[in-house]
């Protein structure tokens, strides 16, 4: 039983490294910061959470769980709240 929940644990952290590569090849082509902070807080929140799903799967006690939940929550907060502030400073510029 837990080889099929390493199995699906790396599934998900394998897809959560194409999707930040995917994130970073859009914030290299999108033309301005707007667009490129869309591409980072939607696609890393994205794969951060595909990244703490497959680690929780492979994860052996309930205080590794709280702790990835822990980091996933912060992580969404922090991005949010980054890209606003950008957002706001940019649309302050036009």
């Amino acid at each position: 039983m837990t080889a099929i929940f390493d199995m699906a644990g790396m599934a998900c952290i394998s897809l959560g490294v194409a999707l930040f590569i995917a994130g970073a090849a859009g914030v290299l082509r999108l033309p301005d910061a707007l667009s490129r902070f869309h591409a980072l807080t939607k696609i890393d929140n994205l794969a951060l959470g595909c990244i703490c799903v497959g680690l929780a799967l492979m994860a052996r006690d309930l205080a590794s769980l709280g702790m990835l939940t822990l980091i996933w929550i912060m992580a969404l907060v922090s991005g949010a709240v980054a890209a606003q502030l950008v957002a706001g400073s940019q649309a302050g510029q036009r």
